[in-house]
């Protein structure tokens, strides 16, 4: 079975629980963080992941819409694409 993989872009101020909120979510549906990094820019909190979804218990749509809802909760924007439709948009 293939790696299934999505990148996950989260904005919004920095405060506790946002890393934790998402990775969290992640962990509950079975998804393995890869990679992560993140920064303060231009006073804004910036994370990036990439995750491994090929054996989680729910579709990608499914999953977008928990880490879009999540945000919501925790007071930041979540972005969530496919790895191949993010790498196909941020071609050179």
């Amino acid at each position: 079975m293939g790696k299934e993989r999505l990148i996950i872009i989260t904005l919004g101020l920095d405060r506790v629980g946002i890393v934790s909120g998402i990775s969290s979510t992640l962990a509950n549906h079975n998804a393995n963080i890869i990679e992560l990094t993140s920064s303060e820019i231009g006073g804004s909190f910036v994370m990036i992941m990439l995750v491994d979804i090929s054996t989680s218990d729910t579709s990608i749509n499914e999953l977008q819409r928990i880490l879009v809802n999540k945000g919501k909760k925790i007071g930041v924007q979540v972005t969530v694409q496919h790895e191949d439709v993010f790498r196909s948009m941020h071609r050179i």
